[in-house]
């Protein structure tokens, strides 16, 4: 049984991991590295940063492997990170962040069809002025730079949302595991990369990937599994929306990038939705159809064996 008290700390779990991932944007764009070198070695030390953080914490309870979720929470996570730091590269930090937070959508849908969370009434007004602001973002938003860069951005919400779901899935277990499964799998991309064009390691691009790795997506994902155990899929996922507030500001402030006045109109009422998610108080969530109950799976492919439920 979810109480409210654990959905707000789900809650600012989830909006804490969202300051860091908020930096993402700067770091980016400061290293001058190919974007998959960039995301492989920032995940290969954020795995290992998560394997010595698991060494140390307490031995977990027994639970079921539902191998499915784990992959695919693991696969769409590491779509995301890829994709995401190739939009960085092909359009403005701006553009690249406000087109991955239409992952409400994605996450609202998925959820719905997967893990068996209705989305409230709130959350569909949310939805729609999410996807209001996606289509004043894409009218005028988009000015002279890459489409390219706008469809990676796009695609990595859709990744987003469904690694939401995959993760919410495994509210019973430790969802920490697709993150860890995300970070290994990205770092395994890389490589290829790496060896192709070695980077060149300064001191400044050495201490921003560190930084990354440990505090910017190694912490922040800790963050996330521990809120999404605690959060519908969908409310993680406005709840996350302060991210694309504070990403172009940190790009803005250090490399003087400006987005388009499109862009920052549809990414307003992108934002705005996450307000509209917060008009129905919280509500204890255990009873069936609660906002953090999470009804048996219908989808065969996600369903455990008969006798462990």
């Amino acid at each position: 049984m979810t109480t409210a008290k654990d959905q707000r700390l789900g809650q600012g779990a989830v909006f804490l991991c969202a300051v860091l991932w908020s930096t993402s944007g700067l770091f980016i764009k400061l290293i001058d590295w190919h974007p998959v070198v960039i995301a492989g070695t920032r995940s290969l030390v954020a795995a290992l940063f998560m394997g010595a953080f698991r060494g140390i914490s307490p031995r977990r309870r027994r639970v079921p492997f539902r191998p499915l979720r784990l992959l695919g929470g693991g696969l769409a996570y590491s779509a995301t990170m890829l994709l995401f730091c190739a939009a960085n590269k092909l359009t403005t930090s701006a553009n690249a962040i406000l087109l991955q937070y239409s992952a409400p959508i994605w996450a609202a849908l998925l959820g719905w069809a997967l893990a068996g969370e209705k989305p409230r009434p709130a959350n569909w007004v949310s939805l729609a002025v999410v996807m209001g602001g996606l289509c004043l973002f894409f009218k005028d938003g988009l000015g002279g730079r890459s489409l390219a860069g706008a469809a990676a951005a796009l695609l990595s919400g859709v990744c987003f949302g469904a690694n939401s779901v995959f993760m919410r899935l495994q509210k019973e277990g430790d969802p920490a595991d697709s993150m860890l499964l995300a970070h290994i799998l990205t770092a395994a991309a890389g490589v290829p990369f790496f060896l192709a064009r070695p980077p060149a390691i300064t001191p400044a691009a050495a201490a921003g990937i560190l930084f990354m790795g440990v505090i910017q997506i190694g912490a922040a994902s800790l963050l996330f599994a521990y809120g999404i155990r605690r959060l519908p899929a969908v409310r993680a996922m406005l709840t996350a929306v302060v991210e694309p507030v504070l990403n172009p500001v940190w790009v803005l402030a250090i490399t003087g990038e400006k987005p388009a006045l499109g862009a920052l109109l549809g990414g307003a009422v992108i934002i705005a939705a996450v307000l509209i998610s917060t008009l129905e108080k919280d509500r204890p969530a255990g009873g069936p159809g609660s906002p953090g109950s999470a009804p048996p799976v219908k989808n065969p492919l996600f369903r455990g064996r008969r006798k462990r439920g």
